[in-house]
């Protein structure tokens, strides 16, 4: 097994963000085994150094692979794409989530239970949007030619910048359905 950071070449699998869930889990289980540090305990300590590292790869790889929006994150850090202060959005969606915040801005002052559910399906209705439009990029992403990723990999980053955006309302929408 080389000894890389790269998750993908670890799991020894394509960089993808549909990996094959179940192959992703089997890899973790062989792993979790052979890097066990209980089956290397009359290793020299150098190797069981290594083991540990090991084990702890094997460990921090499955968490990151097999949760979507980590997997996403890490592909797209991997690719330098979410470097702080380059996260520019298209004008139209900052507009509308201008838009929602005023109106989160609106009921700190007077909590109003239909804003609350007005807003939340704006909110739910945007992100459905988007997670429809990235759908394709995000399933055949594998397949693309290496010249064509970094346009994918673009469009990806913006999805993903968007939804933070929205999650961050939805924390706050939750905040004031609690109130009222």
């Amino acid at each position: 097994m080389p000894e890389t950071s790269n998750y993908f070449d670890f799991y020894e699998l394509p960089e993808t963000f549909r990996p094959d869930e179940a192959a992703l889990k089997r890899k973790y289980y062989a792993l979790s085994r052979e890097y066990h540090p209980d089956f290397h305990g009359t290793a020299s300590a150098e190797k069981q150094q290594e083991i540990l590292h090991l084990a702890t790869l094997n460990t921090d790889a499955y968490r990151t692979l097999s949760h979507p929006d980590q997997r996403m994150s890490y592909i797209l850090a991997r690719h330098g794409l979410l470097e702080e202060g380059k996260q520019a959005l298209p004008p139209d969606f900052l507009m509308e989530v201008m838009d929602l915040n005023e109106q989160l801005m609106e009921l700190e002052f007077e909590p109003d239970p239909t804003i609350v559910n007005k807003v939340e399906t704006e909110v739910n209705t945007l992100s459905d949007t988007l997670d429809v439009g990235i759908e394709p990029v995000l399933a055949g992403y594998e397949g693309l030619p290496g010249d064509a990723r970094p346009q994918a990999l673009q469009q990806v980053r913006t999805y993903y910048l968007k939804k933070r955006y929205l999650l961050r309302i939805r924390e706050s929408l939750s905040k004031f359905a609690a109130r009222s």
